[in-house]
């Protein structure tokens, strides 16, 4: 088992724009991240196999909801503490962070801005502690990048509703104990359902043979004639805005955890490039391979930047869908791309469990298509700077 020697980059000395708060939170993450994640999480990679266990360290580190108020059992943290927290996570493993993601701002945050009061003591303190998991139901197996095409719906019975459908590629569904669901009514209109573990018809089967974020738990959830509570409908907010506002929060999320996966590749190969000696010298004293480390603290000094900035605007309640969805996209597709070139200056090295790379690499492939993929971002910013949607 090898020693997690990470040391994050600050070129631009970023930490001064950071308050003691952030540092401190930023730090415990980092920490826990080093003695819990790194040296099991290349064993539950190459299980398939999500490690359970160290939920409860997450709940501990403020990873479920750190923006949730602490009346709710959130840690009441600001937006930039929540992306650090993402950062780190994503630096041991995407699909632990996922999970953090998920739980946070696909099911708690919900809850808590389309819920109602009852709703949110019910809910958000055990999600907040661990205690339960939850998970969300947008993508369905023909309507991914168009999620308003769904056709999960629910029928009013008088005393319950009755949920039919399915949704597929959801992180988490395989252990949750709660599922926010999105069905439109007989409408059609759009409304968020919260769906427990338990109901008769509500089924969660594992999606197995991934080659990306195997250390995560992915499923389906079946709705077959699923009696849901009327008091179960998340009553303050309805449409496709509603599931957009909480993909907003965790696409805003991945932006911040993507830095952290190429914090850690750039972070082995400028190690390894001072370390492998090929023709009598380090290869890092070669003019090939600093301009691939040049690049990629470049690249990564840029995103930081991004995301820090982002951060400010969503704390002041600025930050547009559009500004989220270019920062997800850009720092995404940096992270893919810093992972390939570190891997390459790794050699036949670069592909084994030994070193993290290949693990993130893998795991990013899937962080570039969910929520929103590659190309839909940038027809969303397109959209956003032009004035016409090309979408279809």
């Amino acid at each position: 088992m090898k020693p997690d020697l990470f040391q994050a980059p600050d070129y631009y000395l970023l930490d001064e724009l950071l308050t003691d708060e952030h540092k401190m939170v930023r730090d415990a993450a980092r920490e826990w991240v080093k003695r819990e994640v790194s040296p099991i999480i290349e064993d539950y990679a190459q299980k398939a196999e999500f490690p359970t266990q160290i939920i409860k360290g997450l709940a501990d580190i403020g990873a479920f909801g750190p923006y949730i108020p602490e009346e709710y059992g959130g840690a009441g943290l600001d937006q930039i503490s929540y992306g650090l927290i993402m950062q780190e996570i994503e630096r041991g493993d995407s699909g632990v962070r996922s999970t953090a993601s998920v739980q946070s701002s696909l099911v708690m945050y919900p809850i808590w801005k389309y819920g109602n009061e009852e709703q949110r003591m019910k809910y958000l303190p055990k999600l907040a502690s661990g205690e339960f998991m939850g998970c969300f139901g947008l993508t369905e197996p023909d309507h991914g990048s168009n999620p308003g095409g769904m056709v999960t719906n629910f029928k009013d019975k008088g005393d319950h509703y009755l949920l039919n459908g399915a949704k597929m590629w959801i992180s988490n569904a395989p252990f949750a104990d709660i599922a926010v669901v999105w069905a439109k009514d007989e409408s059609g209109r759009i409304h968020g359902l919260i769906v427990e573990r338990g109901m008769e018809g509500f089924t969660t089967p594992e999606t197995h043979n991934k080659w990306s974020l195997r250390a995560s738990a992915t499923g389906e959830l079946i709705f077959d004639n699923v009696k849901v509570p009327k008091e179960n409908l998340l009553p303050n907010k309805s449409g496709l805005g509603g599931p957009l506002g909480c993909l907003d929060s965790a696409r805003y999320g991945i932006a911040w955890g993507a830095i952290g996966a190429a914090m850690d590749c750039y972070d082995t190969a400028l190690r390894y490039s001072k370390e492998r000696i090929q023709f009598d010298k380090p290869i890092g004293a070669t003019q090939l391979q600093q301009k691939k480390l040049a690049e990629m603290i470049t690249e990564i000094t840029k995103a930081q930047l991004l995301t820090w900035r982002l951060g400010v605007l969503r704390n002041e309640g600025k930050a547009t869908s559009a500004q989220i969805s270019m920062a997800k996209r850009n720092n995404v597709d940096m992270a893919l791309t810093i992972a390939r070139d570190a891997r390459q200056m790794l050699g036949g090295m670069g592909i084994t469990g030994e070193y993290s790379i290949m693990r993130h690499m893998m795991n990013l492939e899937s962080v570039v298509t969910y929520e929103g993929t590659h190309d839909i971002h940038l027809l969303i910013t397109g959209m956003d700077v032009t004035g016409f949607a090309a979408f279809k």
